[in-house]
């Protein structure tokens, strides 16, 4: 049986992922650029990934394996994938 407080703890996590999505999807109908919108979408989806991740790990700790490599690969994926949208938006004669 699960702890009450671990429990507890575990649906934070996951209502606090679920915050930082929508959060990140607030920032879509407003008027500044492609990129700040694609940016702060990214992070707020990263930071909502990991954290609904943790909340299932504290629920599943028999499945710290794979949880723990899913929140290492969002984190690796998607700041390369940050990095090659800055890269790709940048001018042909920075890129040198």
């Amino acid at each position: 049986m699960i702890n009450p407080l671990v429990n507890l703890f575990s649906y934070g996590c996951i209502g606090i992922g679920l915050l930082f999505w929508f959060w990140g999807t607030a920032f879509l109908p407003s008027r500044r650029s492609v990129l700040f919108k694609l940016h702060m979408l990214s992070i707020a989806d990263t930071l909502g990934s990991m954290a609904i991740l943790l909340g299932l790990l504290l629920k599943r700790p028999q499945e710290w394996p794979l949880l723990v490599l899913a929140i290492i690969s969002l984190a690796i994926w998607n700041t390369v994938l940050g990095y090659v949208l800055a890269y790709c938006s940048t001018t042909e004669a920075t890129h040198d």
